[in-house]
């Protein structure tokens, strides 16, 4: 399975966002399960469900500064991340959670996630920005 096929299935399965894509990397990240989570977490629903960047765009950030940088090269990590970001601007429109959902759903700034059902898969993108995120990502992690 393709590590954008996990990331969306990491989603369809009630992780946020950003969890989701970061867990489909972990192990190149290094980390298990728990800490992966655990540092990535707070950032679904565009940064604590405040609908800022996106958590899929904020994954793809922490995905490439843990595997790609040596934690000094501020410049070509940058780079990497600009890249990424251009990549998913140009296919979904916006880094923008409240911009990337529609109606009511990028209203909701409240911190309490809405349940998951399939009314909430129907009125949201998110699935597939998880998946274009990872599928970024596996592009630039292969080059």
């Amino acid at each position: 399975m393709k590590r954008k096929e996990i990331a969306k299935e990491n989603f369809l399965s009630g992780k946020n966002c950003a969890v989701s894509v970061v867990l489909a990397f972990r192990d190149m990240m290094r980390l298990d399960e728990e800490t992966a989570a655990k540092l990535s977490i707070g950032y679904g629903g565009g940064f604590a469900r405040q609908r800022l960047t996106c958590g899929a765009v904020s994954a793809m950030a922490m995905v490439l500064g843990a595997v790609k940088s040596d934690g000094k090269d501020r410049k070509t990590i940058y780079e990497l991340i600009q890249k990424a970001c251009e990549e998913f601007k140009k296919r979904a429109g916006s880094l923008v959670c409240g911009e990337l959902l529609s109606g009511a759903a990028a209203a909701d700034t409240s911190a309490v996630p809405e349940t998951r059902t399939e009314e909430y898969y129907k009125k949201r993108p998110c699935a597939e920005l998880v998946e274009l995120a990872a599928e970024i990502l596996e592009n630039i992690l292969a080059e």
